[in-house]
């Protein structure tokens, strides 16, 4: 009896190393991913939410999309200059690992400027974007209530500081990020003005 107990013991374990080989995110722990977030909190804030627009809200996140930035940023796909060395060690696991953590902690609720033009600019961009500069509506990918899609590894962008949204969308318009696939975002970007970009970042604060 205590074989066969040892032997489904070892049986369950190797299943599981193997799955988590094939499915890191459906092996994601998000309690060995908070032991690793540790370091996170100085920039990102204790509860995933970033004291400074110049660092984005980490809390709700998609798993998908937090685990993709950690490991380009790790590769060096990505470049943070403020995050050089800070996941040089991190595996696959531990990026998917921390992702899941941040993902089930609660999003930030942002209050969005009140002004009647800028609040509708932002709206009409989103949700429907622009036919005469050819932008597709942000909700396409990032959903009517900005939550994104994981399976698309498209961010959730409700609550994000307008700060950050603004400064992502000027870096991928010049093309010093390119992490995006296909140049998704690289092309859109490259389409808005800087008050579509304003416009856009003030709505999605407030969206939710």
């Amino acid at each position: 009896m205590r074989k066969l107990l040892a032997s489904l013991v070892i049986t369950m374990g190797a299943v599981g190393a193997a799955q988590a080989q094939d499915d890191p995110q459906a092996a994601a722990n998000a309690a060995a991913g908070k032991e690793k977030a540790m370091v996170c909190a100085a920039c990102h804030g204790q509860e995933g939410i970033s004291p400074t627009g110049a660092f984005p809200n980490l809390a709700g996140q998609q798993t998908s999309y937090t685990a993709k930035q950690i490991m380009d940023i790790r590769d060096g796909t990505r470049v943070v200059p403020e995050m050089a060395g800070q996941v040089d060690n991190f595996s696959d696991q531990d990026a998917w690992n921390v992702a899941k953590y941040f993902a089930g902690m609660t999003p930030a609720l942002g209050q969005a400027d009140p002004n009647e033009e800028l609040v509708a600019k932002g709206r009409e961009l989103y949700r429907a974007g622009s036919l005469s500069t050819g932008l597709p509506a942000c909700a396409a990918c990032h959903m009517q209530t900005g939550v994104g899609i994981n399976s698309a590894v498209y961010p959730a962008l409700s609550g994000q500081h307008p700060e950050y949204i603004i400064s992502t969308l000027e870096d991928f318009s010049a093309g010093e990020r390119s992490n995006d696939p296909n140049a998704i975002m690289r092309d859109i970007a490259a389409k808005m003005s800087k008050s579509d970009m304003q416009a856009v970042a003030n709505y999605v604060l407030g969206l939710h």
